[in-house]
């Protein structure tokens, strides 16, 4: 998770905050003085912009039994035709697992029920799919079919696009608020900061530190730009029960050896899209410190890892302030 620091905010900037996809997104526009009727503008934009994360909750979410996810879910061996949103979404997280060879892999979500992140934030209800968790299923699974628009999966499997969803929200959002040049979309510490802060500066952007959870591991500034950061806080059994122990299985899993990964504990990248960003950084944290890099490296993304003896590996062009 990542915290903005918003040095400078006037009092005038619209700052609002609404749960969505089981985080609070905080929405920051930083301007001038405005008239009531770009007021009434801007406002729309901002609504806008929330209305996204509905949206894609509504296609994209396995704990939704409605969603749009889960009919392609129910339906095995048979060719679904879905939406833009949902094909586009699979489709890059396809992309990302065939180039990871499979340390990102959205088809994990049976295994991910087995560890107890299996309760709809909602209302904590608990959502089975009934699919095994002990089947051998993977990414080469899934058939897209680009001409129909359709998704075939070969085997049953539960697609998981957690790593892909938030990311995909926030940058609708900020296709929403680009009008307003000057804006912050936080999503839980997933983030995209557009233009400048008040002070007509970058942003500043203070990194959670992954074992100390009220101090910051470090700082960066950044404008037009998402960054995101995976880390192993979240402990959890089997039975739903979050824990504290540093040899828990945590909810970052790689689905090559089914097992939580211990090289790194936080990955932290900044990229043009959040999507690309939390997508990227979720294989990175998978990875390790070496190959997660070189991964990174190889997009040309700004990136900072940190291992299990709190050690801070960087690409090159990552800069603290």
């Amino acid at each position: 998770m990542s915290r903005a620091a918003l040095d400078g905010v006037p009092a005038r900037a619209a700052i609002t905050s609404r749960p969505r996809m089981g985080t609070v997104v905080t929405i920051h526009v930083v301007g001038h003085d405005r008239s009531a009727r770009a007021r009434r503008s801007r406002d729309l934009d901002i609504e806008r912009a929330y209305a996204w994360f509905d949206r894609v909750e509504s296609v994209c979410s396995r704990f939704d039994a409605n969603s749009e996810l889960r009919r392609v879910c129910a339906s095995p061996g048979v060719d679904v035709v879905v939406s833009p949103m949902l094909f586009e979404a699979v489709r890059f997280a396809m992309a990302v697992a065939e180039e990871t060879h499979g340390a990102f892999d959205p088809t994990v979500g049976a295994r991910m029920e087995a560890r107890g992140f299996n309760r709809d934030y909602r209302d904590g209800a608990v959502v089975s799919s009934a699919v095994p968790a002990d089947e051998p299923v993977s990414f080469r699974d899934v058939v897209l079919n680009e001409s129909a628009r359709s998704i075939r999966l070969e085997r049953a499997l539960l697609l998981d696009l957690g790593a892909v969803a938030k990311g995909l929200a926030i940058d609708m959002a900020v296709q929403e608020l680009r009008p307003l040049e000057n804006f912050v979309v936080d999503a839980g510490g997933d983030l995209y900061c557009g233009g400048h802060n008040a002070a007509e500066q970058p942003w500043t952007i203070g990194i959670r530190h992954p074992r100390e959870p009220n101090a910051l591991l470090t700082r960066v500034a950044i404008t037009d730009a998402a960054l995101c950061t995976s880390g192993d806080y979240e402990r959890r059994v089997a039975d739903g029960a979050v824990v504290d122990s540093a040899s828990s299985e945590h909810h970052l899993l790689d689905p090559t050896t089914g097992v939580s990964p211990r090289e790194v504990i936080s990955a932290t990248v900044i990229a043009p899209t959040a999507m690309v960003a939390d997508a990227l950084g979720t294989a990175a944290f998978v990875l390790g410190c070496a190959e997660g890099l070189a991964l990174l490296e190889l997009h040309d993304l700004r990136a900072c890892l940190v291992d299990a003896q709190l050690v801070r590996h960087t690409t090159p062009d990552w800069i603290d302030v």
